[in-house]
């Protein structure tokens, strides 16, 4: 330590002889602003505000690792590795921090904070971790021109805090920033301002609440002024509105719209691709994952690829009946879904979170739902391809999901004609306990009780028992005692950018507009 002590003092000593243009009043206001986080809450919070989905996920995952950098600096490190703070005598006074900090100068903590929030934003979005980082390398320097650290304490609280935001990753895998790969389609027709699009807004998907004054469908008409917005409220029958809908746009000869959740797009897709509509995917749900995993993460993304005819060509994943469980008699009734279906204690979890929403919330809901079903399950007994299983849950993928060995999280790629099956298994002793343990380490891939399997279509029988099913979040009674699943290869057009859109422009042009709207009306 005897060189490295060297030379932390004289780098200190060279920092606090220097006088660095503009350096003053601005370092030691930052230095003070990042007191207990809060120039990164505050941070976070203009992130949630101003920006749109991807720009709140960035600021979760910042806030989450601060947290995380936090704890281990000054809980951990701090109390193991004692470290007297610097000598003052060559510090100017002008700069110097009204309170002194008393504890150890090892490491930095807020060098980890602002290191841990800036890489977390960063793995989200590469755009907002770049504006953020220069806040971040500002607030790291101005805890040596402030006097209260060495050199060496702020570079071990920068790798601190960006090794706590890369830790996050284990349990929370991020969302790539390119949309998952899908065949390009030429044929969906550009719909500028929306003429000829019919959009059925479901508010009962999950936003009720209206972003910065306005509903989704006053949004929806601001930025295609041309469509026609069909709202469809709690009392309204829905499929019966899509219905209509889906209509008007075939004698139009443009496209079917939805604004909801992944059970309403689940809903317009089939329509959609039954009548060989494009469909334009709104997300107005709460989580949206099919309209993340397809590149439109915002209304202005799917606008503007209405406007221009930029479309993609994606599989439609379906459940067929089979009569008597004969493998290829198909029998009516066949169900489709764009992201997942499962059987198990799944269906169970969310018809008992559907019970309980409307008096907790639908958070703490599935809070309660899911502690329930983990007491109270029991494993069912299926066949699968013709081969006994005793399962405790059984998924399938709409595509293959991502990453490997974990929860799935997103696809890399929507037109790949699998089936991304996975299952836990109910023989294994100790199976729920050993797969929550599994996912707390994050140790799932290599957990016994839980196998993946990619493949191009999946028999079950024996479902006699098993009179519920979840088909993209959604449950659904059916008492078919066999199914056969599988995909219809490109059958579902959808709108999307030829080119990710930025998402901070889009925010910026849509918040004119509005402005604009708001002076017209007042005008009046």
């Amino acid at each position: 330590m005897g060189p490295i002590s060297d030379i932390d003092r004289q780098l200190f000593a060279r920092v606090a002889a220097s006088r660095l243009r503009g350096a003053h009043p601005l370092l030691p206001r930052l230095s003070r602003a990042a007191d207990h986080g809060k120039l990164w809450f505050g941070t976070a919070a203009v992130l949630g505000i101003a920006g749109g989905r991807t720009a709140r996920r960035a600021a979760l995952r910042g806030v989450g690792s601060l947290a995380a950098a936090s704890l281990a600096s000054n809980m951990v490190v701090k109390w193991t590795v004692e470290r007297r703070r610097p000598v003052l005598d060559a510090v100017p006074l002008v700069r110097r921090l009204r309170r002194q900090p008393w504890t150890s100068s090892f490491p930095s903590g807020h060098s980890a904070s602002a290191a841990a929030f800036a890489t977390g934003v960063a793995i989200e979005s590469s755009r907002y971790g770049t504006l953020v980082a220069p806040l971040a390398a500002a607030v790291a320097a101005s805890r040596v021109y402030v006097g209260v650290h060495y050199p060496s304490d702020v570079v071990a609280g920068i790798a601190l805090g960006a090794g706590a935001a890369a830790l996050t990753c284990r349990w929370w895998p991020p969302r790539p920033e390119v949309p998952a790969q899908a065949r390009p389609r030429v044929s969906a027709p550009a719909l500028p301002k929306g003429e000829g699009l019919v959009v059925v807004v479901n508010h009962g998907a999950g936003n009720a609440a209206p972003a910065g004054g306005f509903t989704d469908a006053e949004q929806l008409q601001l930025l295609l002024p041309a469509a026609e917005i069909v709202d469809c409220g709690p009392d309204d029958d829905f499929m019966a509105l899509l219905g209509q809908a889906a209509r008007r746009a075939t004698e139009r000869a443009g496209a079917l719209g939805i604004c909801g959740g992944d059970g309403s797009v689940n809903a317009a897709a089939a329509l959609a691709a039954e009548r060989g509509l494009p469909l334009a995917v709104f997300p107005g749900g709460t989580l949206d994952h099919f309209a993340l995993d397809i590149g439109v993460p915002n209304f202005e993304d799917t606008a503007h690829a209405v406007a221009e005819g930029d479309a993609v060509a994606v599989d439609l994943a379906r459940a067929t009946p089979l009569a008597g469980g004969a493998e290829g008699a198909e029998g009516d009734g066949t169900s489709h879904f764009v992201n997942t279906f499962s059987l198990g204690f799944y269906p169970e979890l969310v018809r008992i979170r559907e019970s309980l929403q409307d008096r907790l919330g639908k958070w703490p809901a599935a809070a309660v739902a899911l502690g329930r079903v983990l007491r109270t399950a029991t494993p069912m007994e299926i066949e699968v391809n013709g081969h006994p299983r005793r399962l405790w849950v059984l998924f399938v993928g709409n595509g293959g999901y991502s990453p490997e060995g974990f929860a799935p999280a997103y696809r890399q790629q929507l037109d790949d004609g699998l089936l991304d099956v996975r299952a836990i298994d109910g023989d294994q002793p100790l199976a729920r306990t050993r797969l929550l343990f599994s996912a707390l380490t994050g140790t799932l891939g290599r957990s016994r009780v839980y196998t993946t399997r990619r493949m191009r279509q999946l028999r079950l029988t024996g479902l006699h028992a098993l009179d519920t099913r979840a088909y993209d979040g959604e449950v659904a009674a059916e008492p078919a005692e066999a199914l056969l699943i599988d995909k219809r290869p490109g059958a579902l057009t959808v709108y999307r950018p030829a080119q990710p859109q930025n998402e901070l422009l889009q925010r910026a042009r849509t918040a004119a507009a509005k402005a604009k709207w708001w002076r017209a009306v007042l005008r009046k």
